[in-house]
């Protein structure tokens, strides 16, 4: 009776093990996936932009610094072999540059009249969107395996593992602040 009862506890606790192992496995992939889904959606915002100068370069001459930044972060990107903390850092100048367009644009009306534009601007607006929607998902997945890692008896197989806790994608404190829109307009 007794060999029994050890080989179900034994059963039990291979099963555990395995249960945890793949749990771990299975986070880690999340994060992983999450992650290509924010490079998808930062590839498609990159290959939007060299539309997005060509279109506003006639209208914005003097604006041209901020049109070679944002080229040149596009090639940066594009460049490949960037590491995740690489792609935050890009991501973050991405955003600045982005925020400091958007500040220029509300400068030129009649850049905002053009059709051609404002077709272009609700389609950045919606890569904006799944961006931020994909960053959700990656921070939630990086939450969940830092958890996994943390705790009581998955951090046993994680450190065997050699698995590490991941950063979430964080945005600076300036973007943080609440926008100025009579600033905006010149109040």
């Amino acid at each position: 009776m007794e060999n029994w009862l050890i080989w179900v506890i034994l059963a039990v606790v291979v099963i555990a093990a395995i249960s945890v192992y793949n749990g771990l496995i299975g986070k880690k992939n999340q994060v992983e996936n999450a992650e290509a889904s924010i490079d998808v959606m930062l590839k498609k915002r990159f290959d939007l932009i060299p539309n997005m100068v060509e279109s506003v370069k006639a209208y914005m001459q003097h604006e041209a610094s901020l049109l070679n930044e944002l080229t040149a972060l596009r090639a940066q990107a594009q460049s490949g072999g960037l590491q995740g903390e690489q792609k935050v850092a890009l991501d973050k100048q991405m955003n600045a540059a982005m925020s400091r367009f958007n500040i220029a644009v509300e400068n030129y009306p009649d850049l905002k009249a053009s059709d051609n534009f404002v077709m272009l601007q609700r389609t950045i607006n919606e890569v904006e969107e799944q961006i931020s929607a994909a960053r959700r998902a990656f921070n939630a997945a990086v939450t969940d395996l830092n958890n996994a890692i943390e705790m009581f008896p998955s951090n046993l197989f994680a450190s065997r593992m050699n698995l590490k806790q991941r950063a979430l994608f964080e945005i600076p404190a300036t973007q943080r602040e609440n926008v100025n829109v009579g600033q905006l307009f010149g109040r």
